[in-house]
């Protein structure tokens, strides 16, 4: 890969966002939202409850942050790429000398990007907003950031090359996605009190390992490592298994023609 590619196609969407504060405003907006609304409940369930369960009700903004930090990985996949088909780009990024692993690495990086942005703005909120210190996590943070990452990558992958096999029709796939799959990752309570029928379900994810690691986390202080190996083990199958699904979608899209027509649609 060139790096100098990388670095170019980065550079444009950086442009994109810089040159259009509302698209600023979009990628903070809604993640305060979600903050306050879990925020204020959060404030409730523990003016309400025990001293005990009061303090382990923290976990919910826990919870909600670190769902950010993965849908915002899967986003900067997939608005990427939408962004380029408004734009009435993409045929221009196909036909120039771009690899197609260079241009999953500039998404790649474009989440990583939006993550740190509203990632700051979270935490700062829940800290002077709710006395909430996401660095409770201590350095199991960085695991559980680097997890949630790569599983948001593999969904972005996903969205894409559905939105790519099924045309512009399909762009809400986009935000769609990762709201699928959160009744089944156990975000917001344990995979314990979930129903039986639904336990093996959410255990063939591997943001369900690191949910449940942060809440062992906040609770006892203490981390169960088998949960990160089992993310992480999971996380490359899913990394493959959405690479091969995203190539195979472009090739197809290329050999019928299909992506000059979505391009200029």
């Amino acid at each position: 890969m060139n790096l100098r590619v990388i670095w170019a196609l980065v550079l444009r969407y950086i442009f994109l966002y810089t040159r259009n504060p509302v698209r600023l405003v979009e990628m903070v907006f809604w993640p305060v939202v979600d903050l306050l609304v879990w925020g204020n409940l959060t404030l409730f369930l523990q003016r309400n409850s025990s001293h005990q369960f009061g303090n382990d009700i923290l976990f919910l903004l826990g919870a909600m942050i670190l769902w950010d930090i993965m849908f915002r990985a899967q986003q900067g996949v997939a608005i990427s790429f939408l962004e380029d088909v408004w734009t009435r780009n993409l045929l221009n990024v196909f036909v120039a000398p771009v690899r197609t692993s260079e241009y999953l690495a500039a998404t790649f990086a474009v989440g990583v990007l939006r993550i740190l942005v509203t990632g700051v703005v979270l935490g700062s909120i829940a800290w002077f907003g709710y006395a909430f210190n996401v660095f409770v996590l201590e350095w199991w943070l960085v695991p559980f950031f680097l997890n949630l990452m790569l599983f948001g990558w593999a969904l972005g992958m996903i969205s894409t090359a559905l939105i790519l096999r099924w045309g512009q029709a399909a762009e809400s796939l986009a935000w769609a996605v990762p709201f699928f799959i959160q009744p089944a990752v156990a975000v917001f309570y344990p995979v314990a009190d979930m129903p039986t029928w639904s336990q093996p379900i959410a255990w063939a994810f591997p943001a369900t390992y690191i949910f449940e690691g942060m809440r062992e986390v906040m609770w006892t202080g203490t981390m169960n490592l088998t949960l990160l190996v089992q993310a992480f083990t999971l996380n490359l199958v899913y990394l493959a298994a959405a690479g091969g699904l995203f190539l195979w979608i472009l090739r197809l899209t290329r050999k019928r023609g299909l992506l000059t027509k979505f391009a200029t649609q």
